[in-house]
């Protein structure tokens, strides 16, 4: 299990995201934290958004790259999970895709 003081806004890891109901991204994948710092720093769950290599280009999805692969970050499936469901770290994401896609999270709440 990934210690809690190690999680940050950023960071990659592979979530297991089942079970799941109706149209959720289900399975094991990588997933981007979007939680801030403070947050992650004193809960045990974090908000998190899937990483996809199959997407289409859609308003809430940002065009990223991570480990040579092309994919989108599925900001329309966004998720609190427990730390308990965080298997391993896989890195991080892009200051750029990463500051595109809180930007983008912005837009969805403000409206």
């Amino acid at each position: 299990m990934v210690r809690v003081t190690d999680v940050r806004r950023g960071q990659v890891y592979l979530v297991g995201l089942n079970p799941t109901r109706g149209r959720e991204i289900k399975k094991t994948r990588p997933c981007v934290v979007v939680s801030p710092d403070d947050l992650n720093a004193h809960m045990q769950t974090y908000i998190v958004a899937p990483l996809t290599t199959g997407s289409h280009s859609y308003p809430f999805r940002v065009p990223c790259r991570f480990q040579g692969k092309s994919g989108h970050v599925v900001l329309d499936q966004i998720r609190t999970v427990d730390r308990a469901r965080l298997v391993k770290s896989l890195g991080r994401l892009s200051p750029q895709a990463l500051q595109r896609s809180l930007s983008v999270l912005e837009e969805m709440f403000a409206q």
